[in-house]
């Protein structure tokens, strides 16, 4: 038998419809002709960070990729997948990376402990804290620091976005962006980190692009 809570979602998901067909009476099979999403947003799994809310968008504006501290690494065939379909097949126009305050994720990541199956998923984290190590070990309020390594964290997700090689080719042939930003969990804002990719990358690129 279904747990009060689950039998409440059917009961939400019935109410959703009545008021989608209400607005909109060809509202689903409006969503059933397909998909057009513009942005592809890569964001945490965390119950708190919901990307359509967040942005006021609707279901078919955005196609979502979701794990644990928005994180885009290279043997994740989800994560990749999910990138080469976004902009070989849908041809999205956008890509962000969105992190957010109070991440679980980065917290656990910044600890000494053994965390078992999630240690070589953190180790990526980890990774980002050893890459800025002098900027990060130089902050003294520990909040502060966290919440650094959340945007930092951020911009290396950018920049693995970025080292994709179809990523670089729609950036080359239509413009194709990519975007680092953060959720404020406390506030409800999103907040564009701007991240200046020329200046980033300046050291890197000749290392991984794959396009002239």
């Amino acid at each position: 038998m279904a747990s009060e809570q689950l039998e409440k979602i059917f009961k939400n998901n019935e109410e959703w419809i009545a008021q989608q067909l209400d607005k909109d009476p060809s509202y689903f099979k409006t969503l059933g002709e397909g998909q057009e999403p513009n942005i592809l947003y890569i964001g945490c799994s965390d119950s708190r960070v919901t990307a359509e809310e967040v942005m006021g968008l609707h279901p078919g504006e955005v196609f979502v990729h979701r794990n644990i501290a928005n994180m885009v690494i290279s043997t994740d065939l989800s994560a990749q997948s999910v990138i080469t379909f976004a902009v070989k097949h849908l041809k999205v126009k956008e890509i962000v990376v969105c992190g957010h305050t109070c991440c679980g994720g980065v917290k656990a990541a910044m600890q000494p402990q053994d965390l078992g199956l999630l240690n070589p998923w953190l180790r990526n984290i980890r990774d980002v804290y050893r890459l800025h190590k002098e900027e990060l070990n130089a902050i003294t309020d520990e909040d502060a620091k966290y919440n650094r390594l959340v945007e930092l964290n951020v911009q290396e997700q950018c920049v693995n976005v970025i080292k994709t090689a179809e990523v670089q080719k729609a950036s080359a042939e239509r413009g194709l962006r990519v975007h680092g930003w953060v959720f404020d969990v406390k506030s409800g804002k999103l907040i564009d980190l701007k991240i200046d990719f020329d200046s980033v990358l300046a050291k890197i690129k000749e290392i991984y692009t794959f396009t002239s």
